[in-house]
C-alpha cells in the first residue's frame, strides 16, 4: 500500500496547506486518493473530503490501540492507490499524553516527510533537519521546505545529501491564504473561491515539490492486526438515526457513522437551518460545530426546536456533542435555543477545556453503566452553568472536572466522543434505539 505521512516542525508550519497541494495534485493526475489526519481535528478532514471527493478518516492513538489503527488505516485505503496522511501539531508533540505524528508513523509502519517553515532561516535549517532525524528512532525519509527562497534550493539539497535524507522539493512563498477563527480555519465549504485555491496550489506542486519521488518512497506494508468484533445488535428492521449535518453543524467523526452503518444503522442527514421537522427516526446524533455563527437562524426555526424538545423529552435517544449541546440550551449568548437543557451558554475569551480526557461514569446510563471509562476529547471557548454531572473527566496532568449531562435516553455535553475507543458505547446507543423503535413504531 502507497501512502506517506505530512508531518511538521510545529503547529503552522504549513503542513495543512502543503497536504491539500500535494492532494490536489495527485486527484489531477488521475490517482485514486485516500486520505487521514493525526488526531482528533474534524476541519483539516473536511479540507481533504473537498478535493478527492470521499470522506477523509482520523487516524487516533489516544483513541486506538494499534490493531484498531492498522484495521482502520487497511479497512479505508483499500480501494484506493494511495494515502496520505496529514499529521498534528509538530511531528513528536503529543507522544507522551496522546496522539502524535510521531506515534501514528510508527504504529503504522508509514514513510513520513517533515515539512520545515523556513522563513527566517538559512543554516538553522540543517540543525532542524539532523534534530528531527536523531531526536527518536522514526519513519522520516525526507523534508518538504515551506517558505523557501527560490535561491536556496542548492542550499536544502546540499544539507539533505549531507545528512542522508531525502529532499522532496519545496514551497515558495505564495499568496494563497486559508481564513481562520476561534476553532482554528473556516471549513473548505466556506470559502468562496476555494477551486480556484487548490488549482494554485497543485500547481506550486508539480512545479516545486518532488510527488514522483514521494511516490517511490510510499511503499510500506500495513502491520499484521486483529480487525475489532463489531457488535451485532438484534431488531426486526434498521434502525434510523437521524444525524444534523448543515454549516451549523459539521463536525463528525466518518468512523462513527461508518460503524453505524455496519451495526445496521441506517443514516439520515438533516439541516437545523432549514428542516422544520425531524426525520422519522428511531435515535438522534447533534453533531458538533458552529452553532452560535448561526444563532438567529437556529433560534428561528421554531417549528423544529419544538419537534426536538418534544421528542428528546418523549425518549428519543439522542447524544449530543459540543455544539449540539450548545443548541439543546434554553438559550445560546441570550438566543432562544431548544431549551431541552433549562440553562444558558455563553462565549468566553478563551478556551475552556481542551485536549484528551478520559471520562468515568458516575452512575448507569444510556451509554455507559457506573465506572466505566470512555475516551473523549474538549476544545470550546463556549461555556455553560449546567456542564452536568454525568461523568467525572481526568486529563494526564490531574487535572478533573464534572461534565455531561445524561439520562436513560440522553448524552449531551462538550467532550466529542469516537466510537472506537469503546465499541461498547455505540452497542448501548444503537440497542436503545432499537428499543425506542419498537416503542414507538411507526412506518420508517
Amino acid at each position: 500500500m502507497k501512502r506517506f505521512l505530512i508531518g511538521g516542525t510545529h503547529s503552522g508550519c504549513g503542513k495543512t496547506t502543503i497536504t491539500c497541494a500535494v492532494l490536489q495534485a495527485l486527484f489531477n493526475r488521475g490517482y485514486r486518493v485516500s486520505a487521514f489526519k493525526c488526531g482528533p481535528d474534524y476541519i483539516d478532514t473536511m479540507f481533504h473530503e473537498k478535493i478527492i471527493g470521499i470522506p477523509s478518516y482520523h487516524l487516533d492513538s489516544f483513541f486506538c490501540d494499534d490493531h484498531t489503527l492498522n484495521y482502520l488505516l487497511s479497512k479505508h485505503t483499500a480501494d484506493t492507490d494511495i494515502a496520505v496522511i496529514e499529521g498534528v501539531m509538530g511531528f513528536y508533540d503529543g507522544t507522551g499524553t496522546g496522539s502524535s505524528a510521531h506515534s501514528i508513523s510508527r504504529i503504522t509502519n508509514t514513510p513520513s516527510v517533515i515539512v520545515i517553515d523556513c522563513k527566517g532561516m538559512s543554516d538553522s535549517i540543517g540543525a532542524v533537519i539532523k534534530g528531527f532525524l536523531s531526536y527518536h528512532k522514526n519513519h522520516i525519509r525526507g523534508f518538504i521546505f515551506n517558505r523557501l527562497p527560490v535561491r536556496l534550493i542548492p542550499f536544502a539539497k546540499k544539507l539533505c545529501a549531507q545528512l542522508h535524507t531525502e529532499y522532496f522539493g519545496c514551497m515558495p512563498k505564495h499568496s494563497i491564504s486559508i481564513a481562520s477563527r476561534h476553532l482554528g480555519l473556516v471549513t473548505a465549504d466556506e470559502i468562496p473561491d476555494w477551486n480556484e485555491k487548490m488549482i494554485a496550489l497543485a500547481k506550486l506542486a508539480e512545479e516545486y515539490l518532488l510527488l514522483d519521488k514521494l511516490l517511490q518512497c510510499a511503499d510500506a506494508p500495513i502491520p499484521a492486526f486483529q480487525p475489532p468484533v463489531i457488535p451485532e445488535i438484534p431488531a426486526h428492521r434498521p434502525p434510523v438515526i437521524a444525524v444534523a449535518k448543515d454549516r451549523a453543524f459539521c463536525f463528525i467523526y466518518p468512523d462513527n457513522l461508518t460503524l453505524l452503518r455496519e451495526m445496521g444503522c441506517e443514516i439520515r442527514f438533516f439541516s437545523p437551518l432549514s428542516d422544520e421537522t425531524l426525520p422519522t427516526a428511531d435515535g438522534l446524533i447533534l453533531s458538533g460545530g458552529y452553532p452560535e455563527l448561526y444563532a438567529e437562524q437556529l433560534s428561528g426555526n421554531t417549528p423544529l426546536l419544538t419537534d426536538i424538545r418534544k421528542k428528546i423529552t418523549g425518549g428519543l435517544p439522542t447524544i449530543a456533542e459540543c455544539g449540539g449541546f450548545l443548541y439543546l440550551h434554553q438559550s445560546l449568548d441570550g438566543i432562544p435555543m431548544a431549551n431541552v437543557i433549562p440553562a444558558a451558554a455563553f462565549r468566553t475569551d478563551r478556551l475552556q477545556r481542551f485536549g484528551y480526557i478520559t471520562m468515568t461514569a458516575q452512575s448507569d446510563q444510556m451509554l455507559c453503566k457506573k465506572s466505566d471509562t470512555v475516551k473523549a476529547h474538549e476544545f470550546h471557548y463556549y461555556e455553560s452553568n449546567a456542564c452536568g454531572e454525568g461523568f467525572l473527566a481526568e486529563k494526564t496532568d490531574g487535572r478533573s472536572w464534572y461534565c455531561a449531562q445524561v439520562t436513560e435516553n440522553l448524552y449531551a455535553g462538550f467532550p466529542h466522543l469516537y466510537f472506537y475507543s469503546n465499541l461498547n458505547i455505540a452497542q448501548r446507543f444503537v440497542r436503545k434505539c432499537v428499543q425506542y423503535g419498537e416503542q414507538h413504531e411507526t412506518n420508517l
